[in-house]
Order: structure tokens, then C-alpha cells, then sequence
């Protein structure tokens, strides 16, 4: 399975780098693809590190501003020319979405695909990793949302939000597997 996974490309604290290690190994020794913005920085950095050495493959899409941050050792590497081709790139390579921890941007990536999803336009599944309460914030605001009316479906059928990172991929392999 090919998982796209949006994050920072920050030097973070071991409170998220831990679960992103974690969720790295699982997906590399489960022989899956990492797909993601294809940075040597930070989290990104972290977990492509972590796939690469338990077995799985990178995929990166980076964008032309930030090539020269690009990871030199991924099996492919994609340039595009602005961030809205990257985000379009790193869907069409991906069967699944994982996000996880990071700044505006990774917001972004993560509304997209939700909006996405929310007008029918993929049924890719979609999992918030919630490494250290991270999210809550955000899930209490979707959660609201929801409630008052501000979404047509619910909100189980647009994110998954997991706590531990095992819990993450398996609700990826079990949903991947029933598409």
C-alpha cells in the first residue's frame, strides 16, 4: 500500500518523533511505500529514515522552492512546480493518508483531502495520528462542527483519528482492504 503522510519538516521533541519512528517501522516492515513531501528535514526526515531502514520504499514529492531539502536516496522523487501540483501528486500516488503532527501547511494538506472526501471526490481513507493529544483541539472543533450542522457526512466517514500509530496502520490496512 502506497501512504501518503503529511508532516512537519521541523526538528521536533521525542513526543512526536516517537510516534512517528514507531509509525515509520510499522509501515516499512509491512512492506509498504512511504509517499510524502520527500524532505531530509525534521519529521520528515525521521520517518522516511525510519521506513527506508525497515524494508519500505520512498516515494517523495518535493517542490521546486524546496528541492535542494529533497532526499537524495528515495526510490523516486517527483518536483513539482508549486505546492498546489505537490498536494495533487502526493494523492495520486497514495491508496491511504496518515497525518500527523505539523504546522499550516500540514493543516492544509489535511483539509484538502477531507474536503475531498466530504464532495465524494476520493475515498481514500484518511487517519489523523493524535501523538500526544496534538489533535484533540482539532477533533473537538470537526466534532462541533459535525454536531451544528456544518458537515453533510459524518464524521467518522471522513477521519480516523488514532491515538498510537499501530492503531493508525491497521485501521489503513483493513479499510485499503476492503476498497
Amino acid at each position: 500500500m502506497n501512504i501518503c503522510v503529511f508532516l512537519s519538516a521541523a526538528d521536533l521533541p521525542e513526543r512526536y518523533t516517537g510516534p512517528a519512528r514507531d509509525f515509520a517501522e510499522l509501515l516499512g516492515k509491512g512492506g509498504h511505500t512511504l509517499v510524502w513531501g520527500g524532505s531530509e528535514s525534521g519529521l520528515m526526515k525521521v520517518v522516511a529514515d525510519g521506513v527506508q531502514e525497515a524494508g519500505g520504499r520512498l516515494v517523495g514529492v518535493s517542490v521546486d522552492f524546496l528541492a535542494a531539502k529533497a532526499r537524495a536516496n528515495a526510490d523516486e522523487m517527483v518536483i513539482a512546480k508549486d505546492l498546489a501540483e505537490r498536494k495533487a501528486l502526493l494523492l495520486e500516488k497514495a491508496d491511504a493518508v496518515v497525518v500527523m503532527v505539523g504546522g499550516t501547511g500540514t493543516l492544509d494538506e489535511a483539509t484538502e483531502i477531507l474536503e475531498l472526501k466530504k464532495h465524494g471526490r476520493t475515498d481514500k481513507p484518511v487517519v489523523l495520528l493524535n501523538s500526544a493529544g496534538f489533535y484533540d483541539g482539532l477533533k473537538e472543533q470537526f466534532r462541533r462542527m459535525e454536531d451544528e450542522g456544518f458537515l453533510p457526512v459524518p464524521l467518522t466517514d471522513l477521519v480516523f483519528f488514532a491515538e498510537e500509530p499501530v492503531g493508525a496502520l491497521a485501521y489503513l490496512e483493513e479499510s485499503v482492504g476492503t476498497r
